[in-house]
Formats: structure tokens, sequence, C-alpha cells
């Protein structure tokens, strides 16, 4: 390897990590957490003559070797050793310590780590405790850091200088179980004089000198026993050791704490593939959908770290263990996804359950030559394919697919936007703008003078304050002819009084287009329809016009002028706009208050004709109901003989001073008034007179007119008279 300049290459800590298993007789304990290990179903159980099996019991051992040999494999799978850039290391400690494997290539594996634990087996509950020291371990973990592994053995040959250091950083992860707050305090200071005396030793004997070392302490005890032991974050010992204490059950829990701190230390994350289809177990003609999650690099998803979970639009969850899973979901195109597809990166994976069976279908399915394209889920908008597994020499990979444009493509328009196509960008004045902004070699500033790469950043500071970059968005800017020179000589560091002058000009100018009525020259581009009216028009003006004053008011004082000047002219406008506003409203007011007065003063006389209805005996009622009648057909008889346009008649009835709603729907007054009038006419007995006469008046005696006009006799004709006896 050849060296890479003159800095010296630092090897994480990541690069060496060596894993401490306590093997003392403590360990040989029950971990709290039964196993049933009767596979029977439960109706045979129940059958007479079978006698269930007892629910197995795993020791912390058991538990804590299935999970550091888990935290090898999920290491092993994404980082292959044949690439020699992260290295584990076991050590089994309990009377004395020993190594299961060593730094080189061959030894990194996970059937070799399990092969010597195999050979080491169960402790035993007649070991001596009092012998057995988790210290032994510890030892010889900061004596396997101070060997070099074959990447920086290779490196350090390759350096000119054989005395430049190379940095060499480590970890160390012990598994065991802690008595108190003062234990660990005590394992500190022996690991910190550990470190210290072996870099005396490698130093002496060619060998690599520790930089710095991660202790990471992993207290477990049985699951529902006391734990005293409370979590410490990341502490600096000293310069060349940090700690870390984590307290933790046996069974799952440690499970579960190793596969997060494996994570943690090898720069790994987790994703969740959603909507996998697959065939049931028990019936392979129906199909139910299954999640897998997976292990890899956190460079996968480096763009989602980049804006963050919510803004990116990715979905992230949380299990009750407090691990982060990125979600993406399983996507079937229509296109062949064996076509060559844009690719940023590929980055080898491992399932986070590996037995399980949802895993095994989709990693025989992958390995198979398949390919797999997983969509972002949204909650709106279309899909966006952004990642894709696939296998390559019997190892999968996510691979993460170019969302955006590809430097292979045609580059883009200038009249395609974020938002889609927009095609009324300011080209022409933005020409001029680059023109305007060109750098160009300059002789070397005097003593005093202003650096010209400086003013030229002051310029392109001042010209963009207010810089519109689509005509659509610009009124001023579009209407040069009459807003020059004042959208030019604003942008200046300094205004002459001649300049000032001249800007007013410009204000006074457009003062008198609006008092004209001038239509204003705006492009008809990008609006649809008639567009805004000719004042809309000018009030947008005026406040893109105050914007842009405003923006270099604070430049000098001249500037402040011009802006003070166009607000003297537009403050008896604006006055008057609000003044005939407020009138407005007052108006308003009053006609409403005028409208609740009329509505009160109606119903009160409506409630007193009510009232007045409700006193009146049968006989009055029946005279103004007939006296509402008549008044009716009096009225009638006068619009029909009069060939005048009809009046409106008055309301001088109960229904009448009630009535209907203007334009609307019958009251409910005028329903109640009108049901008691029916009621009472039912009851009323109409004069026989009235119903066979014509208009209001009923003749009495026809009879005696017709004799009185023939005759002779006082008396009608046809009465005989009586004769009354004595």
């Amino acid at each position: 390897m050849a060296a890479e300049g003159n800095a010296p290459k630092i090897f994480p800590s990541s690069h060496k990590t060596v894993v401490i298993l306590d093997h003392s007789p403590f360990m040989a304990e029950a971990c709290g957490q039964t196993v049933d290990f009767d596979i029977l179903p439960k109706q045979s159980r129940a059958a007479p003559g079978i006698i269930p099996l007892a629910p197995l019991a795993k020791s912390l051992w058991t538990c804590t070797v299935e999970a550091a040999s888990e935290y090898a494999r999920v290491v092993y799978d994404v980082y292959p050793p044949r690439s020699r850039d992260k290295l584990l290391k076991f050590v089994i400690t309990d009377t004395e310590a020993r190594s299961l494997n060593s730094w080189l290539e061959e030894e990194q594996s996970l059937s070799n780590v399990l092969q010597g634990l195999a050979v080491v087996g169960p402790p035993s509950d007649s070991d001596d405790a009092e012998n057995c020291s988790v210290m032994h371990g510890l030892a010889m973990a900061v004596e396997s850091l101070c060997e070099g592994s074959e990447k920086q053995l290779e490196h350090k040959a390759s350096l000119s200088d054989p005395e430049e250091p190379v940095v060499n950083k480590g970890r160390v992860v012990c598994i065991t179980t802690v008595k108190s707050q003062g234990h660990i305090q005590m394992l500190e200071e022996c690991m910190q004089e550990a470190i210290v005396q072996h870099n005396k030793i490698a130093e002496a004997a060619d060998k690599l000198p520790i930089t710095h070392c991660e202790l990471v302490l992993i207290h477990t005890v049985p699951v529902g026993a006391d734990n005293n032991i409370q979590d410490q974050p990341n502490k600096e010992v000293s310069s060349l050791l940090s700690c870390e204490v984590h307290s933790v059950h046996s069974g799952r829990h440690i499970a579960a704490k190793l596969a997060l701190l494996v994570q943690k230390h090898f720069h790994l994350t987790s994703t969740t593939i959603t909507g996998i289809p697959m065939k049931e177990e028990q019936n392979a003609s129906t199909s139910a959908n299954y999640d897998v999650e997976i292990l890899h690099s956190k460079d996968a998803h480096i763009e989602i770290l980049k804006m963050g979970y919510d803004s990116s639009g990715f979905a992230c969850s949380k299990d009750s263990f407090g691990r982060e899973t990125v979600i993406l979901k399983w996507c079937t195109p229509k296109t062949n996804i064996v076509e060559l597809q844009y690719c940023t990166g590929a980055y080898r994976i491992t399932p986070a359950d590996v037995n399980s069976r949802p895993s095994s279908c989709l990693t025989n399915f992958l390995l198979n030559g398949r390919a797999v394209m997983l969509e972002q889920p949204r909650k709106s908008g279309s899909k966006v394919i952004s990642h894709m597994l696939a296998s390559h020499g019997g190892e999968i990979f996510l691979h993460c697919l170019g969302t955006g444009r590809s430097p292979l493509e045609d580059p883009p328009s200038i009249s395609e936007g974020s938002g889609g196509r927009v095609t009324d960008y300011r080209i022409t004045d933005y020409g001029d703008f680059m023109k305007e902004n060109r750098l160009m070699p300059y002789p070397a500033p005097q003593d005093g003078q202003i650096l010209p790469e400086k003013e030229a950043i002051a310029v392109l500071e001042r010209t963009t304050r207010y810089w519109p970059l689509v005509i659509s968005d610009t009124i001023i800017f579009n209407m040069a002819s009459h807003t020059d020179p004042l959208p030019t000589l604003i942008t200046k560091a300094a205004l002459t009084e001649d300049e000032v002058v001249e800007c007013q000009k410009a204000i006074y100018h457009l003062v008198g287009m609006e008092s004209r009525s001038e239509p204003l020259p705006i492009p008809a581009m990008g609006t649809r329809g008639k567009g805004p009216k000719r004042d809309e028009q000018y009030r947008q003006m005026w406040a893109e016009l105050d914007t842009l004053l405003r923006a270099h008011a604070s430049t000098s004082i001249n500037h402040q002028k011009v802006l003070e000047c166009l607000q003297e002219i537009r403050r008896p406008a604006e006055e008057a706009k609000e003044s005939s506003r407020k009138a407005g409203k007052k108006e308003e007011v009053v006609v409403k208050e005028e409208r609740v007065m009329t509505e009160q003063s109606t119903a009160e006389l409506a409630w007193q004709e009510i009232q007045r209805y409700k006193a009146m005996s049968e006989r009055e009622r029946s005279d103004f109901e007939r006296g509402n009648t008549n008044n009716d057909h009096f009225r009638h008889r006068q619009q029909t003989e009069v060939s005048s346009p009809p009046i409106k008649k008055l309301k001088t009835s109960l229904e009448d001073s009630q009535g209907k709603q203007q334009g609307g729907p019958p009251s409910l007054l005028a329903i109640w008034t009108s049901r008691i009038n029916s009621k009472y006419n039912s009851r009323h007995c109409e004069f026989a007179g009235r119903l066979t006469a014509e208009g209001n008046k009923a003749e009495l005696y026809v009879n005696l007119q017709k004799d009185g006009t023939n005759g002779t006799s006082d008396k009608p004709s046809g009465v005989k008279q009586e004769k009354r006896g004595p």
C-alpha cells in the first residue's frame, strides 16, 4: 500500500474489537427466562397418559454466547473477513484468560469462533470463584490491541520513516457481572494501568502502542433479579481510555442490547421491507404479506440522514428496545428491472433474524438471480423507487438508486424549475446581470485600498437584495421605460443629489400615470383570463416599489430620502383609502342598527295585535275578520275599475301587519295567524244576503221597493191584514 502523503493513517476504533466473555461460575446460573420445549399441541397434552415436558431455562453463559455470536455474525456478513476492515477477537476469562482467535484473516470467521466456544464448554460450579476475575481478560485484551493487524503492519512497512507512529485505536466489549460502582471504577483503573504498561512494552518490542481505547462494560443479571447498576454514558477516563456501562437483564434483553450496540459500533442501520408477498406454509394456494428487517451500512440512507426522516418523506419506526428502522415497501415495477439502473452505491446486507422463514424466503429469492425494487412509502404523490436488492457473487447488496437527475442525461433546460415547467424566467435580464458582474484581472491593491474580491461581493449583494427570477413575479422590472433610471441607481453604493432627483422624477411619473388611469405595460404571459384590474395592478406596483426601496434604504442617507419621497406621496392616498374604509364600516353599522330597530318595532307591533286579538270577544273577532274581508273586496273593485297601474295596498290587518317575509317563505307568525283565522271562520255563519249580493252591500226589503213603484197599498203585497180580536 502506498503512503498517503505525510499524514498518518488513522485506524478507527471499529477496526479491532475484542469481545471478553466472563466464564466464572456465576454465569452458570439460570437466566430466568424459560423456553417451552414441548412441541406437541395443547390438545395432545390434555390426552390421558401423556406427561408434558417441563420448560427449559437457559443459563447466563448460553444467553451471553448466543448474543455475542449474533454480534459476530452481523459484523462478518456486512464486512467479510477478506476486506480486513473490521476484525473481532474473542477472549474467555475465568481463573485465566485465553484467546479463541487472532487478527489473521483465516481466523476471522464465525465458524472458527463457534468451534472455540464449543471447546471451552459451559462454566462449572466446581471452579474456584475467588480466583475467577475479569481482569485477566482485560489485560489480554490490551495486549491483543497492541498487536498490529495485517493492514496496520502493511501500512507501517510502507512508511518512509520507520519512527512515524501509526494511529492505533481499538474497542473492548466485556460481558460480565459487576458487584457495585466501586467494582466498575476498579476495572477502569485496571484497564488504564494495563494500557500504560503495554504501551511501554510495545515501544520497546516494535509493536503498536494504543492511541485510544473504548471500554464497553455490559452488566448482565437474570431476568427478574434486582439490578442496582445504572447505565453510564461514554465518559473520558483519560486521554487513552473512555468507558461506558450498560446494565441489562439476560435472555432476549441482552440479545437486543448487543443488536443495538453492533449498529452503533460499526456504523450500521436497520431497514424493514414491508409488503413481501409469500405463500403460506400450511396452505400453498394462499399468500400473505410479511416484513423482513435487514442490517446494512448507514451510508445506504445518507440522503435520509441529511434531510431527516420527516422532511424526506421516509417512514421510521422504533421497537420496544429503542432501535430505529427505515421502512421501504416491496415494489413490482412494470419495467424490466434487469436493465442497467442509475445506482449511486451498493452495500452488503444481512437479515436481522437469519432463522425466520420470511428472511430465508427473501434470501433464497435473491440468491436465485432475482432483484427486488423498493419504494418510499408516501402519503400522497407518485411513488419513488429509491433502492434495489440484488445479489452479486453469492452476496446480497442493497443498491441506492438515484432519485434525481443523472449526470449521464442532458443538462436541464433553464425553463424547467423545481415546481414544474416554468417558461417565463427573466433570461434576458439574467444575461445582462451576468455581464455587469463579470470578474477580470486587477492589479494588486495599494495599502488601504479595498480588495477587489470584497468589492465585487458587495456589489453582488446589493444587486441581488431584490431580484425576481420570474417575469410574472414583478411589475416594475417589466416597465423599464417608465421606471428607469430608478432600478439601476438604487443599487449603487452612494447616490448624489442629482441621482436622488432622478429617482424622485421616476416616482412622480408613476403617480401621474395612476392619476390619468393609464394601463400598466404588463406582459400577459403566465396569466389566464383577463388578469387583475387596473386598481389592483397599481396596488401591486406600489407594494413592489416599496419593497425595492426598503431593501436599499439602509445603504445611505440619500437612499433613505428616495424611500421617504415614496412614502410622502403615497401617504395621502393611503389615508383617503383608510378613511373611506372606516366611513364605509360606520355606514354599514348604522344601516344594521336601523334594520335591527325596524325589525324590533315590527315585532312589537305584531305582538300588540296578537294580544288585542286574544282579548276580543267572539262577536268582536267576527266583526274584525269581516272588516278585513270587506276591505279586501273594496280594494279589489278599485283595482278592476281603474285602468291605472295597481297601487300597493296598505297592510292594515293582523295578517298584513306581520305578513310574509319579503322574498321568502311565510313567517311563523303568519302561519299561526292564518290557522287562527281559519279556525274562527269555520264557526261563523255568514249572512245570506251578503252571499248573494254584488259588492260589499246587501239590499234589504227588495220586494217592498217593487210594490211601492206599482201601487196603491202602503203594505207589501201578499201580506194579509190580520184581524185582531177584541
